[in-house]
């Protein structure tokens, strides 16, 4: 690692650190040439397998696209911010350990689907009502049937 100071590449790393929550690993470093300390983070390089679209396009997975998916089926309702990054965690976790080059976006609809019937049912509903396209009130009422109904006091 090259100091960003005077660019000596002979550096000692003073202290590791799991990040809470993270996969990343925070390392203090200090430069044995002009004795500056600083901070470097290093995260796992994955292979992320390829997206294979319904019209058979197929992209590469992004991060951003899942949770901006996942953040608009939450938008307005009042679930911490923790409980959506686990649900999305939750879903790389997934798709990472299915150790495929490529996954249906069919595949990943699905487990976010169940996934956010887990957290939250105005969420799951949403994402549902874009990600399966209902054609008719019925299809709309068989998603709303296989929640499960809230007790009654």
């Amino acid at each position: 690692m090259k100091c960003p100071f005077c660019s000596s590449e002979e550096t000692r790393v003073i202290d590791s650190r799991l990040m809470q929550g993270s996969e990343q690993i925070r390392r203090r470093r200090e430069c044995e040439h002009c004795f500056e300390r600083f901070t470097t983070l290093e995260i796992p390089q994955l292979n992320w397998p390829r997206i294979v679209k319904r019209d058979q396009r197929r992209e590469q997975f992004l991060e951003h696209k899942l949770r901006s998916g996942v953040l608009r089926a939450f938008q307005k309702l009042s679930v911490p911010t923790e409980i959506l990054e686990q649900a999305v965690s939750s879903i790389k976790k997934r798709l990472i350990s299915t150790q495929e080059r490529e996954i249906s976006s069919e595949i990943l609809g699905e487990w976010v689907l169940e996934e956010l019937k887990l957290v939250d049912s105005v969420a799951y509903i949403r994402f549902a009502s874009v990600y399966k396209r209902f054609e008719s009130i019925e299809e709309f009422y068989k998603i709303l049937d296989s929640l499960p109904q809230p007790h009654k006091e």
